[in-house]
């Protein structure tokens, strides 16, 4: 659970990659699937949301987020480029609402929206609560996504 906390911590402002591969992980905890999957959520959403704090702190630029960052910055269609201005956009009209519905996109850099959000708010108690619900939400969606493909399959 430490590892998971910390992969979530360190996602949130610096590592690229997606923060659901923490539903997969090795662990048994001697707990029934649905105690163990809801531990994993709620560690890896109190990581991402300390980590997302920390990001807010010391404002680093998401430029700064390593190489596949940069990849999809000079891709042909530059989704970070429109991510980022979604995200900005999300912030002016929904405030924190729009933080966590943005951080609830499975498969999409943590990292844009919250440092898209950090330009613009400057509560970090509100901020910590939108970007936990935000990670809760995404595992959330994930779980569902993923439990229900398997269902059909």
């Amino acid at each position: 659970m430490v590892i998971i906390f910390v992969y979530s911590f360190l996602i949130a402002f610096a590592l690229p990659g997606p923060s659901e591969v923490v539903l997969v992980a090795p662990i048994d905890l001697g707990l029934p699937s649905w105690a163990r999957l809801s531990s994993i959520m709620l560690v890896s959403a109190t990581g991402k949301a300390a980590g997302s704090v920390l990001a807010f702190h010391i404002g680093q630029e998401v430029a700064s987020s390593g190489p596949i960052t940069r990849w999809l910055r000079n891709s042909r269609w530059n989704i970070l480029e429109w991510s980022e201005k979604r995200s900005v956009q999300l912030a002016q009209q929904y405030g924190y609402a729009g933080l966590a519905m943005a951080l609830s996109v499975p498969f999409f850099p943590d990292t844009i929206s919250i440092y898209a959000f950090a330009v613009l708010e400057r509560n970090y108690t509100r901020f910590a609560i939108a970007t936990f619900l935000g990670s809760l939400g995404r595992l959330l969606v994930t779980a569902g996504f993923f439990g229900g493909l398997s269902i059909v399959l």
